[in-house]
């Protein structure tokens, strides 16, 4: 089910959250769902906006479009596209856990303001080990083979 951001209220404490782009989505993107939904709580899955995806790479999929499909695959429950930031969406929904990729850890973790609200909120931190592949490599394979034709 696709939610709006007035209606992350409703699921304050009751959820999983993981979050990203997922553009493109991928077979690690599903591993991540899937380990998130073994943590025994339904799965919201906030979407990064266009913009904020646009900061890494063009746009291949709208955030709208991204949902639609997202909220096709079984192992999420709740899906929401966000207009703000991910430390915004947090501090509304406040969920049970946020579950991150274990890549994060090389990154320095959860970011400081992010990790600040999950510590306020006594939001659990997952790392999950669920790095099969990155949107960033793909579509630089992509780009790299396009290159060459």
């Amino acid at each position: 089910m696709i939610i709006s951001t007035n209606e992350l209220k409703n699921y304050v404490g009751r959820v999983t959250m993981v979050d990203g782009s997922f553009d493109p989505l991928h077979d690690g993107h599903i591993a991540y769902f899937s380990e998130a939904k073994k943590l025994g709580n339904p799965v919201l899955c906030n979407i990064a906006s266009d913009e904020w995806t646009k900061s890494k790479h063009a746009v291949l999929l709208g955030a709208a479009q991204r949902a639609v499909v997202i909220d096709a695959i079984k192992f999420v429950d709740f899906v929401h596209v966000s207009t703000g930031s991910t430390a915004s969406v947090l501090a509304e929904l406040r969920p049970k856990i946020y579950a991150k990729g274990s890549d994060w850890k090389t990154r320095g973790g959860v970011p400081t303001q992010e990790l600040e609200i999950c510590q306020e909120h006594e939001i659990s931190v997952v790392y999950l080990e669920t790095v099969l592949n990155s949107s960033t490599e793909i579509l630089k394979k992509f780009s790299s083979a396009s290159d060459k034709n």
